[in-house]
């Protein structure tokens, strides 16, 4: 008999309109001794059936919800049929051959929580977040491999999340052969260069590839002076670059970063003998430009998240703030900033009060011209708004 989590009376809603979470302070009673990982009924509190789960005593979130369908069993045909779908939606964008790099699978957005699967040409990189994931992980590789047929599969589970379900960061090889130290990739048919065991996330920001493109257009950064904070290896700064931007000085705290992003600018055959690659904190070098008088035309502000978890939210916000007041301050009248937030805890109502707040201590006049957001191979899955963290605004600044 399967062991279920029986919730408290009136706390099912949220199971009712889908979102894939349980809490452990909905649960009035763990009926049977389900083993971590293990796949349990989510009961409403007079024991009806609501959902299948796998179970997580170690963590908040003691369920994620796989089906809601009572006569559904969660067995390998059920994964196979999950990332089938994934792939399929993907496909369906016809990235290809302009873009050899983007989201396969998104999680909860794709109905598989905690499974992060990001390809990169012949090579796939997963992330397994949440212990039921990891305990089916050589499972799902082999699911992948049989249906995408890649060189190799690389696991980075290296994700701060981890730590709350009680895993520890993995970092190994999976399936097939190992990716190279270094690999070469398209993306709307520029060229960048890619570290997938050491480099950030699975090795890239993919969910910024439709920004880079807005914020990279010729109108907006071409013969311009471009600073790009919190550059990494240069993603923003090889559009600006392929749109002619004047001089483009790219911000971040890792030299070895700046020194791949300067790797991406000569890799599409640019030489550009003026750019900056300066190594330094960015809240302290854009206040060492305020107060030398430097000034540019377009500021891109794409920085790491700020808040984990909700007593992280005022000190992210005080951040955020602080960020856009300096970028504001910096720019010359007319000017573009491109601001984000991938803080998933930082909602986008937030964030725009947040800029409006850095716009008034400023004292510039700020519209917003784009909303901008992650693309669509990072899909938002309507009954779990937590998959929107990406947030952002074009803003002309006068």
């Amino acid at each position: 008999m399967t062991a279920s989590l029986k919730l408290k009376q009136g706390r099912e809603k949220p199971v009712h309109n889908r979102h894939p979470w349980v809490f452990s302070g909905a649960i009035s009673q763990i009926v049977g001794s389900p083993q971590p990982g293990e796949v349990v009924s989510v009961l409403d509190g007079n024991g009806r059936f609501l959902a299948h789960a796998y179970y997580n005593p170690h963590s908040q979130i003691r369920g994620r919800i796989l089906s809601w369908e009572e006569n559904e069993t969660i067995d390998e045909n059920f994964w196979h049929s999950k990332l089938q779908r994934a792939i399929a939606g993907r496909a369906a964008l016809n990235l290809e051959p302009a873009t050899t790099a983007y989201r396969l699978v998104n999680a909860e957005a794709d109905g598989v929580p905690g499974l992060i699967v990001d390809k990169y040409g012949d090579f796939l990189v997963m992330q397994c977040l949440t212990l039921g994931i990891d305990q089916r992980k050589m499972m799902l590789a082999n699911l992948l491999a049989t249906l995408l047929q890649p060189r190799g599969i690389l696991e980075r589970s290296d994700a701060s999340v981890r730590r709350k379900e009680g895993l520890t960061a993995v970092t190994a090889l999976l399936w097939g052969e190992a990716p190279p130290a270094t690999l070469n990739f398209r993306e709307n048919g520029l060229h960048f260069t890619v570290d997938l065991h050491e480099g950030h996330k699975t090795g890239f920001y993919l969910d910024q590839r439709e920004n880079r493109a807005i914020v990279g257009q010729p109108n907006i950064v071409g013969g311009q002076e471009v600073l790009n904070t919190f550059a990494y290896t240069g993603g923003f700064a090889i559009y600006a670059a392929a749109s002619g931007a004047g001089k483009i000085v790219n911000l971040d705290t890792s030299a070895s970063a700046l020194t791949l992003a300067k790797a991406n600018i000569e890799l599409n055959g640019w030489q550009r003998p003026d750019d900056e690659y300066v190594t330094a904190d960015a809240f302290q070098q854009l206040r060492a430009y305020r107060d030398n008088g430097r000034t540019f035309d377009a500021i891109i502000l794409d920085p790491p998240k700020f808040a984990n978890s909700q007593r992280d939210i005022q000190q992210a916000a005080r951040g955020y703030k602080d960020l856009n007041w300096l970028a504001f301050r910096l720019v010359r009248p007319g000017g573009w900033v491109a601001t984000f937030s991938c803080s998933g805890l930082v909602t986008a109502d937030l964030f725009q009060k947040i800029v409006f707040g850095a716009a008034i201590d400023a004292k510039r006049d700020v519209q917003i011209l784009q909303f901008l957001s992650q693309g669509p191979d990072h899909p938002v899955l309507l009954s779990f708004p937590e998959s929107a963290y990406l947030k952002g605004f074009l803003c002309r600044v006068w």
